[in-house]
């Protein structure tokens, strides 16, 4: 990685933190270049508007939760195992207040009025994310974890909903109990689509699913 390309990752790194307490809105090239020691001029030959500057901390706030929780998961085994480890990850992103995960959910609400290149950038981010949740779950139908007739897009809404409201109990109600009912809930999805032993497996209901980021 050149210089420029670690000073420029430096940056975003610092745009996600900063973002993540402000909001997408709150975060400017002036914040910015408080926080990192750069000049104004300097930040602004990196980005060139405010607009680009917040799609760039989307992209990095996306790579940061690949990385903690997407990609490990997908590393795990095929199947019901891929989706716990899923799970336990986006668990683990919630609970220490990771702030590339945590962006997302705040700026679902900051920008769901708001049209534009930035809120264009979300959509794919979170419709992305309900493919990657989708695949996952198909490669379960396929070892004959989850029932042949399970549908996978669903599921992905489902254990997005559970996400949600354990951030929100987690986060802004301080619930000692959220952790619990998140599992609890989790565990109900799964026992929903949990296969009989003499389901038969379904290995092609997953080709219709787009890959994951």
């Amino acid at each position: 990685m050149t210089k420029g390309a670690e000073t420029r990752q430096a940056i975003l790194r610092h745009g996600v933190e900063a973002a993540y307490r402000l909001g997408l809105g709150g975060l400017t090239i002036g914040h910015l270049a408080a926080a990192t020691g750069m000049s104004k001029s300097g930040l602004f030959a990196h980005f060139r508007s405010k607009e680009l500057l917040q799609v760039e901390v989307l992209r990095q706030a996306r790579a940061d939760f690949i990385d903690s929780v997407i990609r490990p998961a997908v590393a795990a085994p095929r199947g019901e195992p891929r989706v716990r480890e899923l799970f336990e990850r986006w668990v683990v992103c919630g609970k220490t207040r990771q702030p590339g995960g945590c962006l997302f959910v705040k700026a679902a609400t900051e920008l769901d009025e708001q049209d534009g290149p930035v809120r264009d950038q979300l959509v794919r981010d979170h419709r992305d994310l309900y493919d990657s949740i989708a695949r996952m779950f198909g490669t379960g139908i396929a070892e004959g974890h989850f029932r042949a007739d399970a549908d996978p897009v669903q599921f992905a809404a489902d254990l997005d909903g559970v996400m949600l409201a354990y951030y929100h109990a987690h986060r802004l109600l301080e619930d000692e109990l959220a952790e619990t009912r998140a599992r609890r809930a989790f565990e109900a999805l799964i026992d929903a689509a949990r296969a009989d032993d003499d389901t038969p497996a379904a290995p092609d209901r997953i080709s219709a699913i787009p890959a994951h980021p």
